[in-house]
């Protein structure tokens, strides 16, 4: 079992910046990839970030790029998401997940957590 832990979400002006953190604990880590997720009200959950474990493989769709950087360290087994220029689009609840057995299945999620950002 992995588990997946979040921090940093919050309420933000618009133009701001938020960083959020997702630590991973249980069995020993050995994924092949960690990501951000996110779900707005009334929308379906979107993928965002992704970086593969091993090496710097990143996605970032094109909603984020520019703005959002995705990063990891792996002796920390942890995972960031800093997120600059935010805009009143991105207020969402935010997930971590991990990818364990093959790349693209994230099944391995965090509980969220509410980024708001104010115009």
């Amino acid at each position: 079992q992995v588990q997946l832990v979040e921090s940093g979400g919050g309420l933000v002006q618009a133009g701001g910046s938020l960083r959020l953190s997702c630590t991973a604990s249980g069995r020993t880590f050995s994924g092949h990839a960690m990501g951000w997720f996110r779900q707005a009200p009334g929308k379906e959950r979107t993928k965002i970030a992704t970086i593969r474990w091993s090496g710097n493989s990143i996605y970032y769709a094109d909603s984020v790029k520019g703005r959002f950087t995705i990063s990891k360290d792996n002796a920390k087994n942890t995972l960031y998401l800093q997120m600059n220029s935010l805009k009143p689009e991105d207020t969402a609840i935010y997930y971590c997940a991990a990818a364990t057995v093959v790349p693209a299945l994230f099944d391995y999620w965090g509980q969220g957590t509410q980024v708001t950002v104010s115009s």
